[in-house]
């Protein structure tokens, strides 16, 4: 996935309201920066944390920019826009280029389910089970390495663990896939501490028959590309 224009390197100087953040460009130049991420953003929304932002002049958007990046130094990279991940995601799928999701016929995201659900992609086709596929951003990372999810309480992850275990249940094949959006993590684990009630729905959702998957991203101004499969180390 490339980036619609070159990325311009700023400084946070905080973020508010969850979708908003006041930086300095390097030129001095005051902005405010949309946010595409509904999380906490733990570890990454520190003023004075060196972030990459993309420019637009779309008349239809009511900021001009959009954070993308936290620079980490030593060319690692965390992609912080979560709808990034689906959209890495539906390109390699589409492909055919994800280990163990190849092979179908047909990649449909979006797909209506459960309880007033869409998700994430539907998989059919290519004589095999029809596979449901919930994709997660995962940026969380309190131990070198070792990236987390979630980074703060989410009923909806929750909810959605239990309707994957519902399709498991009916016969189908059900994949919770945590993509992470980090270049330093080597590992993928749930935060349990910060959502108990995730790491149980999850353990559900393992014992009726959901498979875990995760896989890391190549990071960079230009774009981000996905990356090699990750060991899930269940808490």
């Amino acid at each position: 996935m490339r980036f619609q224009t070159h990325l311009v390197p700023a400084t946070l100087e905080r973020r508010y309201k969850r979708f908003l953040a006041d930086c300095t460009l390097d030129d001095g130049t005051q902005v405010t920066a949309h946010v595409a991420n509904p999380g906490s953003m733990l570890g990454l929304a520190d003023p004075g944390q060196r972030i990459w932002l993309e420019p637009n002049d779309d008349p239809r958007k009511k900021l001009n920019w959009a954070w993308r990046l936290v620079d980490h130094g030593g060319g690692h990279f965390t992609g912080v826009d979560t709808g990034a991940a689906n959209r890495v995601l539906k390109d390699a799928l589409t492909a055919g280029e994800v280990a163990g999701l190849a092979g179908y016929d047909t990649v449909r995201p979006e797909v209506k389910y459960g309880e007033n659900s869409r998700i994430d992609f539907l998989l059919t086709g290519g004589g095999k089970p029809d596979t449901y596929v919930e994709v997660k951003s995962v940026t969380l990372s309190r131990q070198p390495g070792l990236a987390e999810f979630p980074d703060s309480r989410t009923a909806r992850g929750a909810k959605h663990l239990g309707e994957l275990a519902a399709m498991a249940g009916q016969g189908h094949r059900a994949v919770m896939l945590y993509l992470v959006q980090r270049t330093d993590a080597r590992a993928v684990t749930l935060a349990l501490d910060l959502d108990p009630a995730y790491a149980m729905a999850f353990a559900n959702a393992a014992e009726a028959g959901v498979e875990t998957l995760a896989l890391g991203c190549k990071i960079a101004p230009e774009g981000i590309d996905l990356g090699q499969a990750l060991p899930f180390r269940a808490p």
